[in-house]
């Protein structure tokens, strides 16, 4: 009887183990109650808000705000080689340094006496200005001409405190456009006989101008062994035949004179209407302006 409870007790072992399985899926197990999730500490962001926190080593020391100090992307804006978001960008990289320090803390106030030192170039704290002038006649560019004829100088004086130059030449009877500023670069630039800006120029000749001569000048021509492009010629409409309207680029005003001397006619009178985008618009004889911000970032484009 025992024997017979023991086989059948081991048959009923094997016959629950050889039960073919089912189809139907388990049931999922219950998840095991689980407490607060341990965070693992991020060394690497510690690590750099420690940076952060600490004072590099090649850091200017700050220092408490003084009289008269500036920050440093605008101190290099008026230094006139780049804009302030350009300098926050050279700041950024180190390349700009203060009393030999790099400085890479973007809102760094400079004070007075401070030396900047922008991609080892040390730079000049005076800002650039630029002033446009509309000159009227009896007043040149040239400082050797005299005491009868006066220095357009004078026009814009009590303009700024800057040390300021024409760009270019005019001479007493040339009227027009003319630009002064304190940026040397800029004066080179359109100076130079290779800038490519565009002067307008309205001329009043001795005489009416033939239709044969306009369309040579419009061809171009050759003086003094240098040939003259010309951009472009007409006649003014409105006016008579003597008053000439003339585009092009070089930067001697003497050029448009000797143009229409080489056809044998007498120049009254020169005015420069337009200079390198630049017009006389609300802009009377004899008064001046400064350059709008757009204005000064398109000449140095040009």
């Amino acid at each position: 009887m025992n024997n017979k409870e023991g086989n059948n007790k081991k048959s009923g072992g094997r016959a629950n183990s050889s039960r073919p399985s089912s189809n139907k899926p388990k049931p999922a197990m219950q998840k095991r109650a689980q407490g607060p999730k341990k965070v693992k500490p991020n060394t690497k962001v510690a690590e750099a808000a420690a940076d952060k926190v600490e004072k590099k080593p090649n850091q200017a020391p700050k220092r408490p705000k003084v009289k008269d100090e500036i920050r440093l992307n605008k101190y290099i804006s008026n230094s006139g080689v780049c804009s302030r978001r350009d300098a926050d960008i050279y700041i950024q990289s180190g390349n700009v340094k203060v009393n030999g320090i790099p400085v890479t803390e973007m809102g760094y106030m400079v004070k007075p006496g401070d030396v900047v030192n922008f991609d080892g170039a040390t730079l000049t704290p005076e800002k650039k200005v630029y002033i446009l002038l509309n000159k009227p006649k009896n007043f040149t560019t040239a400082l050797d001409e005299g005491q009868e004829y006066r220095n357009v100088l004078e026009l814009v004086k009590g303009s700024t405190t800057a040390k300021i130059g024409a760009v270019g030449r005019m001479d007493k009877n040339t009227t027009g456009l003319l630009l002064f500023t304190n940026d040397t670069d800029m004066i080179r630039k359109f100076t130079l006989p290779t800038n490519k800006s565009s002067k307008i120029y309205q001329v009043s000749l001795d005489k009416n101008l033939k239709f044969e001569d306009l369309e040579k000048i419009q061809k171009g021509l050759v003086l003094d062994g240098h040939r003259v492009f010309v951009e472009d010629v007409s006649y003014i409409e409105g006016e008579a035949k003597s008053e000439i309207g003339l585009k092009l680029r070089s930067a001697n005003v003497k050029v448009v004179r000797s143009i229409f001397e080489h056809f044998s006619y007498d120049v009254l009178r020169i005015d420069r209407v337009a200079f390198a985008g630049l017009t006389k618009k609300n802009l009377p004889r004899g008064n001046w302006r400064l350059l709008t911000e757009q204005e000064i970032i398109n000449l140095k484009n040009v």
